[in-house]
């Protein structure tokens, strides 16, 4: 009768993290699904009370943070710079 193998133990990350430090090859514990998260930088941002008060209420609408209306509204507003930028290219080469 054949033995059928034993399922693999998870491995921990600290043990992962340990193996990574020596220089060894990890890349057998990961299966290449998920996403890339960028690391973050905190950065201070000076606001009006008008507009604190603002994002307040569109935070309490969404049901959202509040980081998250601003996260939101900075990449809308990279985004439309962007694309008039790009824009601006199109006609200077016509």
């Amino acid at each position: 009768m054949k033995k059928t193998p034993k399922p693999a133990q998870p491995v921990s990350a600290d043990a992962i993290a340990r193996l990574a430090d020596q220089g060894k090859d990890v890349s057998q514990f990961f299966k290449g699904q998920g996403r890339m998260v960028q690391p973050i930088q905190r950065v201070n941002v000076d606001l009006t009370a008008t507009m604190l008060e603002e994002l307040k209420q569109a935070a309490e609408e969404l049901n959202v943070s509040r980081q998250a209306v601003i996260k939101t509204l900075v990449r809308q507003a990279l985004d439309q710079h962007y694309l008039a930028r790009g824009a601006r290219r199109v006609r200077k080469a016509s």
